[in-house]
């Protein structure tokens, strides 16, 4: 006789005894294939040498044990596949009516609990059903047998991150984390009705919200265009977005391929040859293979149609890379054997060939060839893999020449690259963005399977059990399509020029270089440095006075560039001041002022007004210098740049002229020449152009924003942004984004190259105007009070008591170190950083 020691578990249809010693093997037996099951006595022979017997640690529980058994062996005996499974599942439930979550579990006594109910902890390839039970301060679950733990206990504090999840096709699970960036959550749980998740997951999030940021696509998209995540943050961010989970096989995240050279002794990072093609499926990648095989059999296939037919993403391949640290998941999978040992995961060499070569494999990566742990490359557990045709044992994972204990931080290294980092958008579209259905699809040879793409099948509408089952497990087998996440082109990333480094560079050194700051010569580093001194210590704004010089609203403020002068106007029915350096002041006698600019050359300023016309005013002498008669509704904001004159109206216009300084200057009737007129859908309520006067940004009435070619005075984007008036756009002064602020109380912020809207952030209330710096924004609205937002976490992250009413208008001077404000309580005041 032989006696191990080790772990018995009770499946749904087997039973498994799993040996303490890991060189012993694990024992499966199917349960329809047990002729007899019983309790025995401890002296008791053993007549029968088929006969297996396990001796419990705790003999209390034998009797439970063998009913349970007994009851699953006659599920398993059914005919039907779906009778098997509903006989088991009405086992299951009986079983969780009769316990409850065992409240001795609380950490405290004064915990208060808010809701218990029946759920799964999903692993790979298992679910362990027991109770959850949620209090003011933890998350709690007991397993049904105990089993890893009598109780596993999450800190509602420690939480950072939780996901809704669909678990085997319906929205029933939910996935915690407590860290960040780690790739493995802290949980998962399945339940058996969607309305259980979503009750736990709003008490959850309820609780987040005063500790931290939910998170959503556009927001890490934000962060990672911007530089302040990594490349594999980012996707991994995505992939959790898209339910895609260590936790669950068939949606296991899912990486690419970036490198292409596996064969050269040395690895050249700075040579885009070394990089796979980001804007190309697997699949595409070897264009012979493409028109020969797969588009030839997409053109004579009867809808629906598709092109592989295979994923890039599968349980089975998974497994593939797996198996020497997961073997008991592949055999699991295999009914208890490997696979081929030719078809095992031998070479990562042989294994990219195979992907561009092979007729059925299009597999992409997984996380663990950019993380830090390898064992997943070596044989450590010694295991019998089988040996190859050559006659050769299948042990360790044989690595590119050009790498030996470095390979992960070498395949890390060429994810954060340059040349990665500028075309990884390109591969989200097809994997989580817009090409991932439709005609874009199609046009970027990335059609799939119908099953693999989430909506297409409703299993619960199929109404035989057995054909459910089975769609079912074919779906799951066979790999899922991620979550669509943007239906918009990505933006591209913006990456930093690179500091010029040596193809043997190490990781670190890459990292570096990615990390570094662009080349500028001192006076340019002097400048930047100030301002990212004065934008980091927005929060130290101190107000230096306060001035009531308008009778009424203060519509507008604006400076010279040497900040040496200020103008102001106001809103005020019979006459409309102007304040000039805060010394000077006069009075303008005509109709309500809306706005004016004050030119660069500081000869002469120009205002406009609810008559119609634009009128141009003499600093040195006070008086209208000429007028311009343009709109047929109210001029709401002008700009001008390179003598050329921008008006935004009312009338549903912007209107373009030519029209140079010296001429209005010199006392001569100016030449106002017409260059062109952007027709918009309703009023134009605020303008803005970019630095480099390249680019043109409106905002509307109705909420919309467009963007325009100056040069060729041709509409870019048009977006429904706001659902109210926008009342201020301003570009980023890297002119990648554009911010606004609207009716709708909220600040968005709008990629200029795709004309995707890439974050929303709501306020408390609406802001009016602001200023930004790309990633802080300081803004005034309703309240009276100046925000400072930090957009990448989309929070207020200070506020400063102002005016006693809305804040209507806010001036920066180009150092950013002096803030002039305006408000409906008719002051002025100025701030000044305290240090």
């Amino acid at each position: 006789e032989e006696y191990n020691q080790g772990s018995l578990k009770i499946c749904s249809k087997s039973v498994i005894f799993e040996p303490d010693e890991v060189n012993k093997p694990i024992l499966k037996i199917p349960l329809k294939d047990c002729k007899r099951i019983e309790a025995v006595e401890e002296n008791d022979g053993n007549p029968f040498k088929e006969n297996v017997i396990f001796q419990l640690d705790m003999p209390l529980k034998t009797e439970d044990v063998v009913q349970t058994l007994l009851q699953l062996h006659r599920a398993s005996c059914l005919d039907k596949l779906g009778d098997q499974t509903a006989m088991i599942a009405a086992n299951l439930q009986s079983r969780l009516a009769r316990t409850s979550f065992d409240k001795n579990s609380f950490q405290s006594v004064t915990e208060r609990p808010h809701m218990e109910c029946e759920a799964e902890m999903v692993s790979p390839l298992v679910t362990n059903p027991g109770h959850v039970c949620i209090t003011d301060h933890n998350l709690y679950f007991q397993p049904l047998n105990s089993y890893p733990d009598s109780v596993v206990q999450i800190g509602l504090h420690s939480v950072r991150r939780i996901y809704k999840r669909r678990h085997g096709l319906r929205p029933l699970g939910l996935e915690v984390f407590c860290t960040e960036n780690d790739l493995c959550s802290d949980i998962y749980l399945k339940f058996y009705n969607t309305k259980d998740r979503d009750e736990l997951y709003y008490y959850i999030a309820t609780f987040l919200e005063n500790h931290i940021t939910e998170h959503t696509a556009e927001s890490y998209m934000l962060q990672w265009q911007r530089g302040h995540i990594s490349n594999y943050q980012y996707l991994l961010h995505l992939n959790n977005l898209a339910d895609r989970s260590v936790n669950d096989l068939s949606q296991y995240p899912v990486f690419p391929w970036v490198i292409s050279d596996y064969s050269s002794p040395q690895l050249d990072l700075l040579n885009p040859a070394s990089f796979r093609d980001l804007s190309k499926p697997v699949g595409a990648l070897n264009t012979e293979r493409l028109e020969r095989l797969l588009v030839s059999r997409y053109r004579d296939m009867p809808e629906p149609r598709f092109m592989y037919g295979s994923h890039y993403s599968s349980p089975g391949y998974v497994l593939f890379y797996l198996v020497r640290v997961a073997p008991e998941h592949m055999l699991c999978l295999q009914n208890g054997r490997y696979d081929h040992a030719d078809r095992m995961f031998n070479s990562v060499g042989e294994t990219w060939k195979n992907c561009l070569e092979g007729g059925t494999d299009f597999k992409e990566l997984i996380p663990e060839f950019y993380g830090t742990d390898s064992s997943f490359l070596k044989n450590l557990l010694s295991l019998n893999l089988g040996r190859r045709q050559g006659g050769g044992r299948v042990g360790d994972v044989e690595l590119p020449s050009w790498a030996s204990d470095d390979f992960l931080q070498k395949m890390r290294a060429a994810l954060e690259s340059q040349h990665v980092s500028e075309h990884l958008h390109e591969w989200i579209d097809l994997i989580f963005g817009y090409k991932q259905r439709g005609s874009e699809a199609v046009a970027a040879h990335n059609v799939f399977h119908p099953l693999t793409y989430e909506g297409v099948i409703d299993c619960d509408s199929i109404e035989d059990p057995d054909q459910k089952i089975a769609m079912l497990t074919q779906i799951l087998e066979f790999g899922q399509t991620p979550r669509q996440l943007f239906t918009t082109p990505h933006p591209q990333r913006i990456t930093p020029r690179f500091h010029s480094v040596s193809s043997g560079t190490s990781l670190m050194a890459c990292i570096l270089s990615y990390s570094a700051s662009p080349s500028l010569d001192s006076f340019e580093d002097l400048t930047e440095e100030s301002k990212t001194l004065a934008w980091s210590n927005m929060n130290k704004l101190a107000l230096q006075s306060s001035h009531k010089i308008h009778k009424e609203v203060v519509t507008g403020i604006a400076g010279t560039l040497s900040g040496t002068s200020i103008f102001s106007t106001s809103q005020e029915p019979h006459v409309n001041s102007l304040f000039l350096s805060f010394i000077l002041s006069f009075c303008l006698s005509f109709s309500l002022l809306l706005t004016f600019l004050s030119l660069f050359l500081f000869l002469f300023f120009f205002l406009c007004h609810i008559s119609l016309k634009r009128y141009f005013y003499s600093i040195a002498y006070g008086r209208r210098q000429d007028t311009l008669m343009g709109h047929d509704d109210a001029v709401s904001q002008v700009c001008w740049r390179d003598n050329q004159l921008y008006t935004a109206s009312w009338d549903s216009t912007i209107k373009v002229w030519k029209c140079v300084a010296a001429d209005i200057s010199s006392n001569k009737r100016a030449h106002f020449e017409l260059l062109a007129e952007l027709e918009h859908e309703s009023g134009v309520n605020t303008i803005a152009l970019s630095p480099a006067g390249t680019l043109l940004a409106s905002g509307t009435k109705e909420g919309s924003l467009s963007v325009w070619d100056i040069a060729s005075c041709s509409l870019l984007h048009q977006i429904a942004c706001h659902s109210g008036k926008i009342h201020q756009v301003a570009f980023s002064p890297d002119s990648r984004n554009i911010l606004s602020v609207g009716e709708d109380s909220c600040l968005k912020v709008t990629d200029v190259q795709t004309g995707m809207l890439l974050s929303t952030v709501p306020a408390e209330d609406e802001q009016r105007c602001f200023c930004w710096d790309g990633n802080t924004v300081l803004s005034g609205g309703q309240s009276g009070n100046l925000l400072i937002w930090d957009l990448l976490s989309s929070k207020v992250i200070h506020k400063i008591p102002a005016h006693s009413g809305p804040v209507t208008c806010i001036w920066m001077n180009e150092q950013c170190s002096s803030v002039i404000t305006g408000g409906e309580d008719k002051q002025i005041m100025f701030w000044k950083h305290q240090y």
